[in-house]
């Protein structure tokens, strides 16, 4: 009890000075933790100087990065396996079988050959080499598919259905539609850290907003907060081009169209992850390519913060929002993965050319564009 009173009191310290230097406090994983899972979750809040300075608001990134796996999608893989688990799907050395983007496939990867199963992934063959890559060398099999609707049966998804039902001992954990393995992890870990980390500060949150693919990470975080604060914090949806959710939040409508550089982000339709929380949602944004591709090159600049696209476009998200709800405003919003798992493309001149976006990065940023 005395050091939860001291920990309590460091952090009301530290909070009063956190653009300079922060009183000492005790981080979960200043102890040993239970091998790989064990350190998933618990990632620190980013204040994002340059916008906030420049805002006179506090725009704050969740460090997802920082996740053992990479990524935000740590969480939800080790909620799926575990739920998988619970469940009885799948018993000692079973197989794990998922459609994914990469980042989801990457942590059940990584969580597999720590819980001793096999990992099977089906993934858009539009997805960065990085990540195929990546996920070959932690042992998935990996089949990277065409692009198709998920109504065709031919979708990625539908595909590692399929697949799962042909082995023995195998599970497809189906985390667009998996609210009980994917949106339920972060109901009791994400959204509890990002009110615990910012209930003590001066005016406490106001907003969170993020993108979404599955659904998982925003309606968990969503129903989180909004229980957590009686309704009073914000939750936003920011939304690439290509996807449904702006217009479906904002008016009631699905409106199709349009492609985004953003992977593992936007949607066709509501997810069962999505569906029970939508209607939480205080708002959307749309954020176009050319916003999100400034603010990469940006936050590497301004802030040394290499981040990968889906990132960027949540801070873009995150500093409109806070603009709209005036000075002093604080926002969280989440910084997905680093942009290793993406340089081949978005620092890749002849790549930004073809998707004419090097005439929106800046000419003193240009510097960055490394690649030919």
């Amino acid at each position: 009890m005395l050091a939860s009173r001291v920990a309590r009191a460091a952090f009301s310290s530290s909070s009063r000075v956190l653009s300079s230097a922060p009183a000492f406090l005790p981080h979960p994983h200043s102890l040993p933790v239970q091998g790989f899972v064990g350190a998933i979750g618990n990632t620190p809040l980013i204040r994002i100087n340059s916008l906030s300075d420049a805002t006179g608001c506090e725009i704050l990134g969740k460090a997802e990065f920082m996740n053992p796996g990479g990524s935000v999608k740590d969480r939800a893989a080790l909620g799926l396996i575990e739920w998988a688990e619970k469940t009885g799907k799948i018993k000692p050395g079973g197989t794990i079988v998922e459609g994914t983007a990469g980042n989801t496939g990457i942590g059940l990867a990584h969580v597999c050959r720590a819980r001793g199963y096999k990992c099977v992934i089906y993934m858009p063959n539009t997805q960065s080499q990085e990540k195929i890559d990546l996920l070959k060398m932690l042992g998935a099999e990996v089949y990277p598919v065409p692009v198709v609707a998920f109504e065709n049966p031919e979708n990625y998804n539908h595909q590692a259905k399929r697949h799962a039902e042909r082995l023995e001992n195998a599970a497809w954990v189906n985390q667009f539609d998996n609210a009980a393995g994917n949106r339920a992890c972060h109901i009791t870990t994400t959204g509890p850290e990002i009110y615990s980390q910012t209930a003590a500060l001066p005016g406490g949150l106001q907003a969170f907003i993020c993108s979404t693919g599955t659904g998982g990470t925003l309606a968990g975080v969503t129903r989180s907060l909004k229980d957590l604060s009686d309704g009073k914090i914000q939750c936003w949806l920011a939304d690439p081009p290509g996807s449904v959710l702006e217009g479906f939040v904002n008016r009631g409508v699905i409106e199709r169209g349009g492609s985004s550089i953003t992977e593992g982000i936007g949607q066709g339709r509501v997810t069962d992850n999505l569906q029970p929380d939508v209607e939480l949602l205080d708002g959307a944004l749309h954020i176009p390519d050319s916003k999100t591709i400034a603010m990469i090159y940006h936050l590497l600049d301004a802030d040394g913060i290499y981040v990968g696209a889906s990132s960027a476009l949540n801070v873009v998200a995150a500093k409109e929002l806070a603009e709209k709800l005036g000075k002093g405003s604080r926002v969280v919003t989440i910084l997905c993965d680093g942009a290793y798992r993406y340089q081949s493309r978005l620092f890749s001149r002849k790549w930004l050319e073809s998707k004419e976006l090097v005439q929106h990065i800046p000419d003193h940023l240009q510097k960055y564009i490394v690649l030919p």
